[in-house]
């Protein structure tokens, strides 16, 4: 997404409160995206038991969440220039928010999959303008920012999904528990865009196209941030199943694993940075898609519900940095970073609806345990294609 500011709106200073005021309010706008995602995955198999449908329907019920996010991100250009930075955000992440609702209360599969298209759709659409900003942020502040954003929205779904689990225990209606949660997240989201950058684009800029092909370099990228994203999304929205139906686990243990996940996805965002300093981008995201690996094989081969819970746990280490990793490299990629970094973007998030949708097929044809072997594999993928993300000769690869 290409956005031009106006004059008025150039580089600032490292010191200026406008922009640190900003950074704070794009990690709370990061952290509150995240919490719709964490509540929402804890409450899955709730609503997979409320809707009576097998792996496979589930499936194919989250599949239109990655057809609304496909069909929606490429508009979020347009919304921006129409509506400025700003509001735009405000917009689209209260629709993310309230989206949260829908699902629980859907009448029957038809039902549930229309409000997967618009919690998809409505999810794409928020992340595209809220990495937009975080990328115009970091420019003026003029450091890496964008592995401790998304680590804010692994905290985010960190706090989702530790509501979502006591809920899960006091075996709350989801009809209940979603709705209010959309409520809350209205609120806070709302709060949180106001101090975000109003950019708006020049008076004399034309609108976006509707749709552009990213360039090559960023579809190499991207493919990187699909192994990680498809990795992060499978566990995310089927960690709980997984540990019900394979594992045997109760609602709550089945719930907290998927905490575990997006613990260690937590922690491990909000330390990226400084591991990228020290090691550089290609080995730091090797080690990770090793670590994701085991996670992958403990998951697979786990004979206990702990074992499953700490593999699921080892895959959020091992994928944590590698997207915002992607961002930075898709930004040295070519002549327009930003259009390279939407690229990126819509590959890599796409790939974590797919994800969902992909898991239950397979499942569905053979078992949980068989798709997530395709996780492993993708994992090692990680270890494989590392090398796209070296810095250009003259670069260092360490991060200052």
């Amino acid at each position: 997404m290409t956005i031009s500011a106006k004059a008025d709106t150039g580089t600032v200073a490292k010191a200026d409160p406008r922009v640190r005021r900003a950074h704070r309010a794009v990690a709370a706008v990061f952290a509150v995206h995240g919490a719709v995602a964490g509540t929402f995955a804890t409450r899955i198999p709730w609503i997979q038991e409320h809707q009576g449908i097998g792996t496979g329907q589930l499936g194919f019920a989250l599949m239109f969440a990655a057809l609304g996010a496909s069909v929606a991100m490429p508009l979020a250009a347009r919304i921006v220039h129409r509506l400025g930075m700003r509001t735009a955000l405000r917009v689209l992440l209260a629709l993310w928010c309230a989206s949260l609702a829908l699902p629980p209360l859907a009448p029957g599969l038809v039902g549930l999959c229309l409000a997967m298209f618009v919690y998809g759709g409505t999810a794409g659409m928020a992340d595209v303008v809220m990495n937009a900003q975080g990328v115009e942020v970091e420019e003026r502040l003029g450091r890496s920012i964008m592995s401790g954003l998304h680590g804010m929205w692994s905290v985010g779904t960190l706090l989702g999904s530790l509501v979502g689990v006591l809920a899960a225990h006091a075996d709350l209606d989801a009809r209940v528990h979603l709705p209010a949660m959309a409520l809350v997240l209205v609120v806070l989201g709302a709060y949180a865009c106001r101090g975000v950058l109003d950019i708006r684009p020049a008076p004399e800029e034309a609108a976006p196209a509707r749709f552009s092909f990213p360039p090559k370099a960023a579809l190499v990228i991207g493919a990187i941030g699909f192994c990680a994203v498809f990795a992060e999304g499978a566990s995310m929205d089927w960690s709980a199943v997984y540990l019900r139906d394979i594992a045997h686990a109760s609602h709550g243990t089945a719930a907290a694993s998927y905490t575990a996940f997006a613990c260690t996805m937590a922690a491990s965002r909000l330390a990226g940075d400084l591991v990228v300093r020290r090691f550089g981008p290609v080995r730091t995201v090797r080690a990770g898609g090793l670590l994701a690996t085991a996670g992958g094989v403990l998951v697979v081969t786990a004979a206990s519900q702990f074992a499953a819970i700490a593999g699921f746990a080892l895959i959020g280490v091992g994928v944590a940095v590698v997207v915002p990793l992607c961002f930075a490299a898709a930004g040295r990629a070519g002549p327009v970073p930003s259009q390279a970094i939407a690229g990126v973007a819509t590959v890599t998030y796409t790939s974590g609806l797919v994800a969902p949708a992909a898991i239950g097929s397979i499942a569905q044809a053979t078992s949980l345990t068989v798709s997530f072997g395709l996780v492993t594999v993708l994992a090692a993928g990680l270890v494989l294609g590392a090398g796209v993300l070296r810095p250009a000769a003259g670069t260092p690869e360490k991060q200052p």
